[in-house]
């Protein structure tokens, strides 16, 4: 739409588009247009990180997680390849998921995982999503309240975890139920 521009003035109004032809999306779309004209964008540093001809920036040294792709691989096969909650195939977006995150003290334990969709599990950490000890999938209201959407979220919420089929490798019931106390914004 000729006008239209997409402007987020404060958190928790995340995808709220305004038109700026009119108000409040005329004063605020101004607004930006003067801390942007009053203002260099860019230091000459910047300018330079930035160019054409720079690509990559300096080495960096990480540390990886031991075991992580052996976890990533036991938690794939023990759920068949699919996605728990959504029944996704794609390989290539599927993560194994802690429910205790391994940077809390998770272990890389089959018990510990959930094959997830990438999105589910970004909404399962942040608390947006959990699963009951009973294995349901419950949706926190937050998603709606916060971001004014959720619809293919909130058709999950009540069914049942897609579970591998050896009991030994289910998530622990006591691990779903501290994500449901501690981590879930209900």
């Amino acid at each position: 739409m000729p006008g239209m521009q997409r402007l987020l003035p404060e958190r928790g109004e995340c995808g709220k588009g305004y038109d700026t032809e009119i108000e409040p999306g005329k004063s605020l779309w101004q607004r930006v247009q003067a801390i942007l004209q009053s203002r260099q964008i860019l230091s000459e540093e910047e300018t330079i990180l930035f160019s054409p001809e720079r690509r990559f920036g300096a080495p960096q040294t990480i540390l990886p997680r031991l075991r992580q792709a052996s976890f990533r691989v036991v938690v794939t096969d023990a759920y068949k390849r699919t996605c728990a909650m959504s029944g996704s195939h794609v390989l290539h977006v599927l993560d194994a998921a802690h429910i205790k995150p391994y940077a809390k003290g998770g272990d890389h334990a089959v018990t510990n995982g959930i094959l997830l969709r990438q999105d589910l599990h970004t909404l399962l950490d942040l608390g947006y999503m959990t699963v009951t000890p009973e294995y349901r999938i419950e949706v926190s209201q937050r998603i709606k309240e916060e971001f004014n959407n959720g619809k293919e979220y909130y058709a999950m919420h009540g069914s049942t975890l897609k579970l591998p089929e050896s009991l030994s490798f289910r998530p622990d019931p006591e691990l779903l139920q501290r994500h449901n106390e501690s981590v879930f914004l209900s």
